[in-house]
Protein backbone atom coordinates (compact mmCIF):
# COMPACT_ATOMS: atom_id res chain seq x y z
CA UNK A 1 0.00 0.00 0.00
CA UNK A 2 3.01 2.58 0.83
CA UNK A 3 4.71 1.77 -2.36
CA UNK A 4 1.93 2.18 -4.64
CA UNK A 5 0.85 5.50 -2.63
CA UNK A 6 4.37 6.84 -2.99
CA UNK A 7 4.01 5.90 -7.18
CA UNK A 8 0.29 7.55 -7.48
CA UNK A 9 1.56 10.82 -5.88
CA UNK A 10 5.25 10.76 -6.84
CA UNK A 11 6.23 10.95 -3.55
CA UNK A 12 10.27 10.41 -3.14
CA UNK A 13 10.12 10.16 0.49
CA UNK A 14 8.25 9.07 3.69
CA UNK A 15 9.20 9.38 6.98
CA UNK A 16 8.06 6.77 9.56
CA UNK A 17 6.77 8.13 13.00
CA UNK A 18 5.36 6.40 15.73
CA UNK A 19 4.34 8.06 18.69
CA UNK A 20 5.24 11.58 18.05
CA UNK A 21 8.94 9.59 17.21
CA UNK A 22 10.35 9.40 13.76
CA UNK A 23 11.63 5.93 13.41
CA UNK A 24 12.71 6.06 9.92
CA UNK A 25 12.94 7.28 6.37
CA UNK A 26 11.16 5.15 3.52
CA UNK A 27 12.77 6.50 0.30
CA UNK A 28 12.44 5.73 -3.81
CA UNK A 29 15.66 4.08 -3.53
CA UNK A 30 14.78 1.62 -0.73
CA UNK A 31 11.75 0.79 -2.65
CA UNK A 32 14.18 0.29 -5.14
CA UNK A 33 17.02 -1.23 -3.97
CA UNK A 34 15.76 -3.51 -1.16
CA UNK A 35 12.35 -4.48 -2.67
CA UNK A 36 12.25 -4.68 -6.82
CA UNK A 37 16.53 -5.56 -7.43
CA UNK A 38 15.95 -8.20 -5.27
CA UNK A 39 12.84 -9.79 -6.56
CA UNK A 40 10.74 -9.45 -3.28
CA UNK A 41 7.31 -8.62 -3.05
CA UNK A 42 5.57 -5.17 -2.06
CA UNK A 43 2.61 -6.95 -0.64
CA UNK A 44 4.68 -8.61 1.41
CA UNK A 45 7.85 -6.64 2.21
CA UNK A 46 7.34 -4.27 5.51
CA UNK A 47 8.16 -0.93 5.73
CA UNK A 48 10.35 -1.91 9.25
CA UNK A 49 12.44 -4.20 6.87
CA UNK A 50 13.58 -1.56 4.34
CA UNK A 51 13.72 1.87 6.54
CA UNK A 52 16.59 3.61 7.00
CA UNK A 53 16.15 3.83 10.70
CA UNK A 54 17.30 6.81 12.86
CA UNK A 55 17.27 9.26 10.12
CA UNK A 56 20.09 12.28 10.32
CA UNK A 57 18.44 15.39 10.77
CA UNK A 58 18.95 18.69 10.86
CA UNK A 59 17.46 21.45 13.55
CA UNK A 60 15.36 24.15 12.28
CA UNK A 61 18.21 26.93 12.37
CA UNK A 62 20.33 24.86 10.08
CA UNK A 63 21.43 26.78 7.30
CA UNK A 64 20.91 25.30 3.73
CA UNK A 65 24.56 25.22 3.18
CA UNK A 66 24.69 23.22 5.93
CA UNK A 67 21.86 20.78 5.02
CA UNK A 68 23.52 20.70 1.37
CA UNK A 69 27.14 19.38 2.74
CA UNK A 70 25.50 17.08 4.56
CA UNK A 71 23.58 16.06 1.57
CA UNK A 72 26.37 15.43 -0.70
CA UNK A 73 28.82 13.64 2.05
CA UNK A 74 26.81 11.35 2.92
CA UNK A 75 24.66 10.75 -0.35
CA UNK A 76 21.17 11.41 0.74
CA UNK A 77 18.32 13.51 -0.98
CA UNK A 78 16.32 14.06 2.21
CA UNK A 79 16.97 15.54 5.70
CA UNK A 80 13.70 15.49 8.30
CA UNK A 81 13.87 18.62 10.28
CA UNK A 82 13.52 18.26 13.91
CA UNK A 83 12.76 20.73 16.70
CA UNK A 84 12.95 19.59 20.17
CA UNK A 85 12.65 15.57 18.71
CA UNK A 86 9.27 16.94 16.78
CA UNK A 87 9.40 16.24 12.96
CA UNK A 88 8.29 19.81 11.74
CA UNK A 89 9.25 19.01 8.11
CA UNK A 90 11.79 18.01 5.22
CA UNK A 91 14.46 19.40 3.04
CA UNK A 92 15.08 17.83 0.03
CA UNK A 93 17.49 18.37 -2.57
CA UNK A 94 15.21 19.99 -4.77
CA UNK A 95 14.55 22.45 -2.46
CA UNK A 96 18.36 23.00 -2.21
CA UNK A 97 18.25 23.15 -5.57
CA UNK A 98 15.39 25.41 -6.39
CA UNK A 99 16.83 27.71 -3.12
CA UNK A 100 19.94 28.33 -5.46
CA UNK A 101 18.31 28.86 -8.49
CA UNK A 102 16.12 31.44 -7.00
CA UNK A 103 19.10 32.79 -5.68
CA UNK A 104 21.12 33.47 -9.25
CA UNK A 105 17.99 34.45 -10.58
CA UNK A 106 17.76 37.40 -8.23
CA UNK A 107 21.80 37.97 -9.01
CA UNK A 108 21.21 38.17 -12.54
CA UNK A 109 18.94 40.50 -12.07
CA UNK A 110 20.91 42.74 -9.65
CA UNK A 111 23.69 42.41 -12.15
CA UNK A 112 22.15 43.28 -15.46
CA UNK A 113 20.52 46.73 -13.46
CA UNK A 114 23.90 47.85 -12.57
CA UNK A 115 25.20 47.21 -15.96
CA UNK A 116 22.56 49.30 -17.04
CA UNK A 117 22.81 51.82 -15.07
CA UNK A 118 26.58 51.84 -15.38
CA UNK A 119 26.13 52.06 -18.79
CA UNK A 120 23.93 55.03 -18.45
CA UNK A 121 26.67 56.85 -16.23
CA UNK A 122 28.69 56.14 -19.05
CA UNK A 123 26.69 57.92 -21.67
CA UNK A 124 26.34 61.04 -19.67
Amino acid sequence: MLFRSMKANRIRAVLIIEGGVLLGIVTQGDCAIKVLLPGRSAHDTLVSEIMTRDPLTVKPAALLDQCMKVMVTRRIRHLPVLDNGVVTGVVSIGDIVKHLMQQQGEHIRYLETYIRGHAVESES
